[in-house]
């Protein structure tokens, strides 16, 4: 991870400050582009959206806009036409501060579900924001976003586009309610590289697919989920080999996804559940997701309880057929079950795997050629508590 990975790309600056909204650090943060910039979003599949949500879905993808404004402690969700009124009005104070378009503004918030925000502190919070811009201000932006998470997720990727070097920065926010199909998760992604709007669009969302919608901690789709990309150019190229392209974003996505998920409340355990030998990549995605969310499963692994019969379990109810007697099923490269049935392993062998921060569930589920991989964490005790505290 590099400290302000999304100020990284030549000619964006951002700011964190803090505006009152959480009881302590740092709660607004700014995104900006000198010159304008193409834009891109995916958001929640829920049907309730916030009306941050609903506003940048009415302003992406674009080919001019210039700032990316949030909010983090309120999340501006289930607060009906005052909620879209105040979303409106924290893009149109950040876009008269900057004295730009208000439609070159977008606007995100995460937080607490069903309450107000308090738009005299949102209005100086981003006064602060806009006098506190810098190239350096990457690293305190990606503080401000945060809300259960313990500690901020930034990534980057440089590569060659037209002759010209181009960069790849983001950061994201997430530890819980995390169920992206497109998590309560955001990612601001920005790039120096030129690309039409509509191009971009189509490469973020084909990265979402296998990033952030691989990616699960508690199986709660938030009302507010938004990955949002601003790229303005500024690296000079005419043309875009869209598979290198591809590659960068590929690469920062998965990295701010697997931060994600080893950041999840109260975690001990960073778990990949790769799945292999399905019919389709949604059908192996499917299967490990169904996994990754079983409160079962995830027990075991915070316990290092060797019980691969719960992870079979799961499987089997993921609503997606495959052969059990083709089951193979490995924890790392320790062997439990071949062609459906156990074999001969040592508990004490896979206890002591298990203890360890980084935990790889492979499923083999018959001679497909399609597979997927799901990233998730352990649910421990702390994650009872976190929940059943958050509100106070």
């Amino acid at each position: 991870m590099t400290a302000g990975a999304v100020t990284l790309p030549k000619g964006f600056l951002a700011s964190g400050v803090r505006a009152g909204i959480k009881t302590e650090g740092e709660d607004m943060a700014l995104v900006y582009s000198e010159v304008p910039a193409a834009s891109a979003g995916v958001f929640t599949t829920n049907l309730v959206k916030a009306a941050c949500v609903l506003l940048n879905r009415e302003r992406v993808p674009n080919s001019s806009t210039r700032a990316i404004i949030v909010n983090s402690g309120n999340a501006n969700a289930c607060t009906g036409e005052q909620g879209m009124r105040d979303a409106r009005t924290m893009a149109c104070e950040t876009a008269r501060l900057l004295s730009i378009c208000e439609e070159d503004v977008l606007v995100a918030s995460t937080g607490i579900i069903g309450k107000t925000l308090p738009m005299a502190d949102v209005k100086d919070g981003i006064a602060n924001a806009v006098s506190s811009l810098s190239r350096d201000g990457g690293e305190i932006a990606a503080r401000a976003i945060m809300t259960t998470d313990t500690r901020s997720k930034e990534a980057f990727a440089r590569f060659e586009v037209d002759g010209k070097e181009a960069t790849i920065g983001g950061m994201a926010k997430g530890a819980g309610m995390i169920c992206p199909n497109m998590a309560t998760m955001l990612a601001f992604i920005t790039t120096d590289a030129a690309i039409t709007p509509d191009v971009l669009q189509e490469c973020l969302s084909k990265s979402v697919e296998t990033s952030f919608n691989c990616l699960t901690v508690d199986g709660d789709s938030s009302t507010n989920d938004s990955v949002l990309m601003l790229a303005n150019g500024m690296a000079g190229n005419k043309a875009v080999d869209t598979d290198a392209f591809q590659a960068a974003l590929d690469s920062v996505t998965m990295s701010l996804a697997k931060q994600i998920a080893a950041d999840g409340e109260g975690a001990t355990k960073f778990i990949e559940i790769r799945v292999q030998g399905a019919d389709s990549f949604e059908a192996a995605r499917q299967i490990a997701k169904t996994i990754a969310n079983s409160p079962l499963v995830k027990t075991a692994m915070f316990g290092c309880d060797p019980n691969w019969g719960r992870i079979l379990a799961a499987a089997g109810r993921a609503g997606v057929d495959f052969e059990p007697k083709a089951v193979n099923l490995r924890l790392g490269d320790i062997l439990l079950v071949k062609g459906g049935e156990p074999v001969d392993f040592s508990e004490q062998e896979v206890h002591g795997y298990l203890k360890g921060k980084d935990i790889l569930v492979h499923l083999q589920v018959g001679g497909g050629k399609r597979g997927a991989t799901v990233f998730t964490c352990d649910f421990s005790y702390d994650y009872v508590r976190i929940n059943a505290e958050y509100h106070t």
